[in-house]
């Protein structure tokens, strides 16, 4: 007979220090994320001492190497951070979600053993607050299309541009983020990253975007680089190599952001369930209703298929390539899918009640939208899956 121990295999939790991580993020969670999200989404301040705290626990670095600060684990263990993060504070899990993958797992993969060595400790530390600077006003989706310079002079180079809608971009009006990855042209079609640090002469903050939809609790600015030198060795890869270091990045990303959208949907059922439990008409709990049923049962299945996906994906990720984005492409665009209608449904269960900033759910649906906007949108992903699987039928074998 066969062995029967792989049914007791969990995409979730494959090892006990998955299962550690998990309960460590639950507890984190409840005790501490949970009470300051909606004063923060009011009031569209990004909670730089909870994120300090995030730090503390070992959040922020945890696909980074030990030897720099970090756990060293895997692209699991990241999901599984955004994903609980995200059943009660998106905007933050996004600001967490922007310092550590688009702005420290970069330098990782793209940088080299002395850039690691100076920047990584103080990413995992919370030391610094870093972010990525690829949009701009005129290039979104068609990033090659960016307006963005550098150009050599001597032992550096010389960026001139404008970025916009960068999570972290500053800490609060007045604060300009620690550190950034930017992005910029630097030939014929060919893009350079580099990085970028606070006070280096000409780069500012711009314009601080107010008064967004959702994601309140991240702080999101215009970044101006006026004549801006930076140091050759702040260089990530060699010159030309933007686009590849970009692809690396995007994939995990997209498959983060994946996370935050299980996150969102997760919450959203629970949410729903509790109060069609509670919530009497005609005599009954609503639940009884088959109109509520459709919402919570639907909900549910989509939630469990998205989670599936997502973290499937995930375990057979690799953090240190490329080549990934067609699973990364289709985890994302199914499951901010998922958490936007989940989300949506559980207003319609809870009714008034939903719509008011009272409850979570309203919170969410407003989170939830970016997510099928940032990092890719949902006709970007229907052009690179579309495209990635006529290159490659066998993908459908």
């Amino acid at each position: 007979m066969a062995d029967d121990a792989w049914r007791d295999f969990e995409l979730a939790t494959p090892t006990p220090e998955h299962l550690q991580l998990r309960n460590l993020l639950c507890d984190f969670v409840a005790r501490e994320v949970e009470p300051q999200a909606a004063q923060h989404d009011r009031e569209e301040r990004f909670n730089v001492a909870l994120f300090r705290r995030a730090a503390e626990l070992g959040l922020l670095g945890v696909t980074l190497p030990e030897e720099y600060g970090g756990a060293g684990l895997d692209a699991t263990a990241a999901v599984m951070v955004y994903d609980r993060l995200s059943e009660a504070d998106p905007g933050f899990a996004l600001a967490l979600l922007a310092h550590s993958v688009l702005f420290a797992q970069n330098v990782n993969v793209n940088g080299n053993d002395a850039q690691r060595k100076r920047v990584l400790p103080r990413a995992a530390s919370g030391e610094w607050i870093g972010g990525l600077c690829m949009t701009e006003s005129e290039a979104g989706t068609d990033v090659l299309a960016m307006q963005t310079r550098a150009r050599r002079e001597g032992d550096a180079y010389v960026v001139d541009g404008r970025k916009t809608f960068i999570t972290n971009g500053g800490i609060d009006d007045a604060t300009l983020g620690d550190a950034f990855v930017v992005y910029a042209a630097t030939g014929d079609g060919s893009i350079t990253a580099f990085l970028v640090e606070k006070g280096m002469p000409g780069f500012a903050l711009g314009q601080k975007w107010r008064d967004k939809l959702g994601m309140r609790a991240s702080f999101t600015a215009e970044l101006v680089f006026d004549a801006v030198r930076v140091p050759l060795e702040n260089r990530l890869g060699e010159e030309g190599e933007g686009t590849l270091a970009m692809m690396r990045n995007l994939e995990i990303e997209r498959l983060s952001l994946a996370a935050q959208s299980v996150g969102i949907a997760r919450r959203s059922v629970r949410t729903m369930l509790q109060y069609a439990s509670q919530r009497r008409t005609f005599g009954v709990p609503i639940r009884e209703h088959g109109q509520v049923q459709r919402h919570i049962a639907e909900s549910f299945a989509e939630f469990r298929a998205a989670e599936s996906l997502v973290y499937d994906v995930a375990r057979r990720f690799d953090l240190t390539t490329t080549g990934q984005r067609i699973d990364a492409d289709a985890a994302k665009l199914f499951a901010s899918q998922v958490a936007k209608r989940a989300a949506d449904a559980a207003i319609q269960v809870l009714g008034g009640n939903g719509y008011m900033g009272e409850y979570v759910v309203e919170r969410l649906w407003r989170d939830a939208k970016l997510l099928e906007i940032g990092g890719g949108t949902l006709e970007a992903h229907h052009k690179n899956l579309t495209k990635d699987l006529s290159r490659d039928p066998g993908l459908l074998a």
